[in-house]
């Protein structure tokens, strides 16, 4: 009774429990954890190669920013040629557009000028010949009698030549 009663010795139901557990672990290592471990690693590969495509893409993401900032640089630089030749385009126009003007004025103020100086002329020579008249009305009123006009001729001539000098005088002022 005593050998039953001590739980230290091994008796039937414990090899067989010994017996069913290095069994199983024996199913367990030659079934099951093979295919696990298989699984594990190819799983482990899978988040490994993510890591390494996305360190890629996070330097491809990197690499695309600093080209944009390129494009961007090379944007703004040729938006500010445009708007500098546009500029200069302008100003081009404009002194253009202000040299046709002034030529256009010159030729308006010089046009106008030939005309006051043919209108003076016509005057000065419409009144010297009125003037030749009215002088040879006037000595034949105070004189009284006939003045032969052939006679006097040069004395008229010389009065319009002297009215002329004097008009030619008055426009070179």
């Amino acid at each position: 009774m005593i050998a039953t009663s001590v739980f230290l010795l091994p008796n039937g139901t414990f090899v067989v429990e010994l017996v069913a557990v290095v069994v199983i672990l024996f199913l367990v290592t030659k079934y099951i954890l093979p295919p696990l471990n298989k699984a594990m690693e190819s799983r482990q590969e899978k988040i490994r190669s993510s890591l390494v495509a996305a360190d890629q893409a996070r330097a491809e993401a990197a690499a695309a920013g600093d080209e944009k900032a390129q494009v961007l640089t090379l944007a703004r630089d040729q938006a500010r040629d445009i708007v500098s030749s546009a500029q200069a385009t302008s100003d081009q126009v404009k002194a253009e557009a202000g040299g046709r003007g002034q030529a256009e004025y010159d030729r308006i103020v010089a046009t106008a000028n030939a005309e006051v100086v043919t209108a003076r002329q016509r005057a000065i020579d419409e009144a010297s010949a009125r003037i030749g008249e009215i002088v040879f009305e006037l000595v034949t009123k105070i004189v009284g009698r006939e003045v032969d006009q052939t006679a006097h001729q040069d004395l008229i001539r010389e009065a319009v030549a002297a009215l002329n000098a004097e008009a030619a005088k008055g426009t070179n002022h």
